[in-house]
């Protein structure tokens, strides 16, 4: 019997949808070996499902059942570090932290997210322009395998695994396929891996010192070239740690905007003792945590209402999450602008993550036949992307509605070589079926 199509388990923020038979909310890591032993043993798939966020159909099985990690969300904070459970929202995290004046420096957007989600795919998000990703931050894993094994693994510790290695691209976001270096850490395999080599249960964080001072702002410029000028500029700026872009087409998604404004970027540096020399006399200048929370969900706001657009068009989201080297960043945007002012002019637009080269597209087709022409167009950009030198994904992984972008960085020997990693921790490929592979591989 399957679940109803109404259940909040079988989609995502993406608009992915799928089906599934039972849910299961275990809620200690006993009832997480207990699920994942029967259905071992019954062959049954297992679908990890994290706060819903996720934008590639992660979380979203095509079968079998769903296990929700929601009820191991406990948080213990000490100094330098919290342990805690993978269903923990990073909203939560935060508001443990600060008690302490500290804070988790990843920054995806979505506060709602769980820990869980954002270290299946190693998210990093407006802050990791100075903090990097997921992965800087994590210091230990307790990870839960199909055969019902519990690895506890950290940072620096003895080896457990002969892993292959595989190369990368040269960006300083990368979540495409899984993460094989040489010597790397064993639970960096599980970081990004997006919950199909095991179900990571709790994990232990890095905490840093609230900084004394920030200055936030939200800098408009009349001009795009003017911004672009302003981003290669402000990049040497110390202790810099949000640099992130908005074209014209994002500001005219939203509303309380400059008239002359056609491009911003959004900046936040620790200190107080830098004003920029750029922009217009319009900008905004955060002057204490309410103003900074009011910009966070200005840029938050922008996604949003991506997503809602196409819903209400009855079409999934298509956005990119691709990333160059940044000395390609601006022939990597110049060659969206042109390729989207000829296909879909004034349907698109971009935002997002300058200060790593790593930028959003959003194509907004209004029909079927459009989002078609459109979805080919983002297989365009991708191969763009890695003949660049770049990823086909920085932040969101790859899910189930973008794994067709895995051969455009991987080839097929690089490729059978992540299944045979997959095959020793997941022998009979039960969970997670259809991200990253297809399903039955």
């Amino acid at each position: 019997m399957l679940l109803p199509s109404d259940s909040p388990f079988l989609v995502d923020a993406s608009g992915y949808r799928g089906a599934a038979e039972r849910v299961f909310t275990p809620r200690d890591e006993a009832e997480v070996v207990s699920v994942l032993l029967e259905a071992s043993a019954a062959r049954i798939p297992v679908t990890i499902a994290g706060a819903g966020t996720g934008l590639t159909g992660g979380r979203v099985p095509q079968s079998g059942w769903v296990l929700s990690l929601a009820n191991l969300a406990a948080v213990g904070v000490h100094s330098g570090y919290a342990v805690c459970g993978a269903g923990l929202l990073l909203r939560d995290l935060q508001t443990a932290a600060a008690g302490s004046k500290q804070f988790y420096a990843p920054d995806p957007t979505e506060y709602s997210a769980s820990l869980g989600g954002t270290i299946a795919t190693n998210a990093s998000g407006s802050r990791s322009f100075r903090y990097g990703d997921t992965r800087r931050h994590v210091r230990a894993l307790r990870v839960v395998l199909m055969s019902g094994e519990v690895l506890a693994l950290r940072r620096g510790g003895e080896r457990q695994f002969d892993l292959p290695v595989l190369p990368a691209p040269d960006t300083t976001k990368n979540t495409a396929g899984y993460y094989l270096r040489p010597g790397m850490d064993d639970l960096d395999l599980f970081i990004g891996s997006e919950g199909t080599l095991g179900v990571v249960v709790q994990a232990e964080v890095v905490l840093l010192p609230m900084p004394q001072s920030l200055f936030t702002g939200v800098v408009f410029f009349s001009s795009d070239e003017e911004a672009l000028q302003a981003v290669r500029e402000w990049r040497g700026v110390p202790g810099l740690r949000m640099l992130e872009y908005m074209d014209a087409a994002s500001l005219n998604l939203l509303r309380e905007i400059p008239e002359r404004a056609r491009a911003a970027l959004l900046i936040e540096r620790e200190g107080d003792d830098w004003l920029p020399d750029r922009g217009l006399d319009a900008s905004w200048f955060a002057t204490g945590a309410a103003d900074r929370e009011r910009f966070r969900r200005f840029r938050h706001a922008l996604p949003e209402t991506v997503n809602n657009l196409m819903r209400g068009r009855g079409l999934s989201k298509l956005g990119s999450d691709f990333a160059v080297p940044i000395a390609r960043n601006d022939e990597m945007l110049r060659f969206y602008r042109e390729t989207l002012d000829r296909e879909f002019p004034g349907q698109y637009n971009i935002f997002g993550h300058i200060g790593d080269a790593h930028l959003h597209v959003n194509i907004l087709p209004a029909t079927p036949e459009q989002w078609t022409r459109a979805h080919g167009l983002m297989t365009v950009f991708a191969r763009h992307a890695v003949e660049l030198g770049g990823t086909v994904s920085a932040e969101h992984g790859l899910g189930k509605n973008k794994r067709h972008y895995l051969p455009i960085q991987f080839s097929a020997a690089e490729i059978e070589t992540m299944k045979a990693v997959k095959n020793q921790f997941d022998p009979y490929g039960l969970l997670g079926q259809g991200t990253l592979f297809d399903s039955g591989f």
